[in-house]
């Protein structure tokens, strides 16, 4: 597995709003024919694209695998498989040409396979997540939306209901103090923040960037090299655990 894939799944939020916002019809009036017409093909050219992405998904309730005989269903495997895509052509990649459907397919049951790895060894060390705390989580999740309406057509839209979205919220949580207290990150030497932002100056620089100043820079260098660190040790320990785990890919 060369990149674990964010447990945290609350980001779908986020997906499902954007893609209720471009569906909304331009309240404004356009008299400009060509304008017009260049705005229809492009609508068309995003429905065309969300049709193909579509076309990758199957039934939300198939089994896709079996990992130590917890199932892995359809509707996981879904809202996988559209975060990886979104984030493949955020790089400028087409996620529905053949080659990239192969590579979305294999990178996201390798993700789910891992995160259940992970949730199964947590479960295992007794790590829990408070009613308080999914509460609080959720009503911080509430507060990324201007109104209630709002974040209930996000939700509808992702394909999710509250009781999955408290699951899902819980097992973030859990899975949160596994890494915390399992995968610590250590402590980052200070020759560890000079290289990365020597790194960071000389592509900024490159691409006529202002370079702010080291001091400046260093909480968000001390983070990134954490998660670096605690993603690499992740990988890891989802590999030690498959050599014990019972995993059967059903797609």
């Amino acid at each position: 597995m060369k990149k674990m894939m964010s447990i945290i799944m609350i980001s779908f939020l986020a997906v499902a709003l954007a893609a209720c916002g471009g569906n909304e019809k331009s309240s404004g009036t356009d008299n400009d024919d060509k304008a017009k017409t260049a705005e229809n093909d492009q609508q068309k050219q995003m429905e065309d694209m969300q049709k193909k992405l579509e076309a990758q998904q199957i039934d939300e309730k198939k089994t896709v695998a079996v990992v130590n005989e917890q199932e892995i269903l359809g509707n996981q495997y879904n809202g996988a498989l559209a975060s990886s895509q979104g984030q493949m052509q955020q790089m400028g990649q087409d996620p529905t040409s053949k080659e990239a459907a192969e590579q979305l397919k294999k990178q996201t049951l390798d993700n789910l396979v891992g995160q259940t790895l992970l949730l199964q060894e947590a479960d295992k060390k007794g790590y829990q997540a408070t009613k308080s705390d999914i509460d609080q989580r959720l009503d911080e999740v509430k507060k990324q939306f201007k109104t209630e309406k709002e974040f209930e057509a996000a939700l509808k839209e992702s394909g999710m209901d509250m009781k999955s979205l408290k699951t899902q919220i819980a097992e973030d949580l859990k899975f949160q103090q596994y890494v915390e207290k399992e995968v610590p990150a250590g402590e980052i030497s200070d020759e560890e923040i000079q290289k990365a932002y020597d790194q960071y100056a000389e592509q900024a620089k490159g691409a006529g960037q202002e370079v702010p100043k080291l001091d400046e820079m260093k909480p968000q260098i001390e983070q990134s090299i954490q998660q670096q660190k605690q993603q690499e040790q992740l990988v890891q320990q989802v590999e030690k655990l498959k050599e014990h785990a019972k995993i059967d890919i059903k797609i």
